[in-house]
């Protein structure tokens, strides 16, 4: 459990940099005055994963909607959140974190040991169909979409030129291998808008963040490309010396990860034509690495497996098992240990963040 906090943590602190752009998207919503006593506002966050931070986003934009009626004189709606992820996600976990429902709008709003809204869980990918058509006012989705649906086929295949022999990630890849990446994203996320244009209401907004990059060379691909692509890189390689993996073993296994740059995402969405951008930037998220003392080498290099770990722990199980990826992971901390002043400098995150509202 505690490597997945982790990550959580990571997200949260990120998540809270970005709740003014969130604010923002929510005043766009054009909300039906009076509300509707039949039909509740729907608001879903797309890859919640199982923890507290998509419990918390649901808070902020169900009282900053609440807030936004009671501006205009109207008692609040009721609402339904949808909490949507692969259905390999925890949701048991999850559903355990949900408080009761409190028993009228104004409790919830005055209590934080209430929520103030009915929920439920839609597994499934989010780049296929998951709501019925116009039924959603709010899509929330933070952190997720830099994940592809899958390993573009060419950078697996030998007989391919896009084939990314030697390495586990597109960072300092061939053109080819840089290629094929940026077209299954652009493919993936056609595939989503197209998916959000169908479900979302005429009326409705969507809030976006995804890791982006400010290179305009794909094979750069940012502190992504630190964190998988040098030291986690170089420990795939120590497996392959010291005997305990094949290099084919290695060059079977691709992150499938990518983070576009400003260009390649605004291009999917308008040549999607369903939404209008409000708002499109790239914003500095920080580092991964969550450490108390960055001067500690020791802790550094274990914030570098541990941030490593839980974003593909689960991929690397089940490529190798879990003794190999134990050792695999053993020696990512080493290397980190051995880098952590430079870690520390270089490693930043830095993120696209989208609103988009109906065309």
């Amino acid at each position: 459990m505690r490597k997945s906090l982790i990550i959580f943590d990571m997200q949260a602190i990120h998540a809270q940099s970005m709740l003014h752009l969130l604010r923002e998207t929510l005043d766009n919503i054009q909300l039906m005055e009076p509300p509707s006593e039949t039909i509740p506002f729907a608001l879903a966050d797309l890859g919640c994963s199982c923890g507290n931070n998509t419990l918390y986003i649901v808070d902020v934009i169900i009282k900053h909607i609440s807030k936004r009626y009671e501006a205009s004189g109207y008692e609040p709606p009721e609402f339904s959140a949808f909490f949507s992820d692969l259905p390999s996600n925890d949701f048991n976990t999850l559903f355990q974190l949900l408080p009761p429902i409190g028993s009228s709008m104004e409790e919830c709003l005055a209590s934080d040991t209430h929520r103030s809204y009915f929920a439920a869980g839609v597994p499934g990918s989010f780049y296929r169909r998951l709501f019925p058509t116009r039924s959603i006012d709010f899509f929330h989705s933070a952190f997720s979409l830099h994940w592809l649906s899958q390993v573009p086929e060419s950078a697996l295949d030998k007989r391919s030129m896009a084939y990314n022999k030697g390495k586990v990630y597109i960072h300092g890849a061939n053109e080819h291998t840089a290629n094929a990446y940026k077209k299954q994203f652009q493919t993936d996320l056609a595939a989503f808008l197209g998916a959000r244009s169908k479900e979302m209401k005429r009326c409705g907004s969507m809030f976006l963040v995804c890791l982006g990059r400010t290179s305009a060379d794909p094979t750069d691909q940012g502190g992504p490309g630190i964190l998988f692509g040098t030291h986690f890189q170089d420990a795939w390689n120590d497996l392959v010396q010291e005997g305990l993996i094949t290099g084919e073993k290695r060059d079977s296994f691709n992150i499938p990860v990518y983070a576009s740059s400003l260009q390649e995402f605004k291009e999917v969405v308008e040549a999607n034509g369903s939404f209008v951008i409000n708002k499109l930037e790239v914003f500095k998220g920080g580092s991964p690495l969550v450490v108390k003392q960055p001067d500690d080498a020791a802790e550094v290099g274990q914030a570098l497996a541990n941030s490593c770990r839980s974003v593909a722990g689960v991929l690397v199980d089940a490529h190798i098992g879990d003794q190999l990826s134990e050792e695999l992971f053993k020696r990512v901390e080493r290397r980190g240990s051995c880098y952590a002043k430079e870690l520390i400098e270089q490693l930043q995150f830095f993120h696209i963040v989208a609103s988009l509202s109906f065309a």
